[in-house]
């Protein structure tokens, strides 16, 4: 009877454990795979503008690389990043384009477990 208690208990522990571990806030890589081409579908870009914000995320993957990476100020360099990021997006897209941008955005970083709260 002992044994199985023990048992019982371990495998609550190990469930428990497992299962906050999952909604743990984490900038531990970002893996900076962004498709430009479904993001231009979806944003509807003209031929400039998908040629500009290939650009941008190509310097936004360099940037959360770098930030992730960081030993010293990571969450302000990730702040940097993001912050960045929206700006030059903001100067390429229309209003509603940049709308639709941001909500994705903003989605993708809480599903990567990137909080900036600031």
């Amino acid at each position: 009877m002992k044994r199985l208690g023990l048992t019982l208990v371990a495998a609550f522990c190990l469930a428990a454990s497992t299962f906050a571990a999952d909604y743990q806030p984490t900038t531990a890589k970002w893996e900076g795979n962004i498709n430009v081409s479904k993001l231009s579908k979806y944003l509807n870009l003209t031929s400039l503008q998908s040629e500009e914000v290939a650009n941008i995320c190509t310097y936004f993957t360099e940037q959360m690389n770098r930030a992730t990476t960081a030993r010293k100020n990571q969450d302000a360099k990730l702040h940097t990043a993001v912050y960045g990021n929206l700006k030059l997006m903001k100067q390429t897209l229309t209003k509603e384009q940049y709308v639709k941008y941001v909500s994705l955005m903003n989605a993708t970083l809480k599903n990567k477990g990137i909080e900036l709260g600031k």
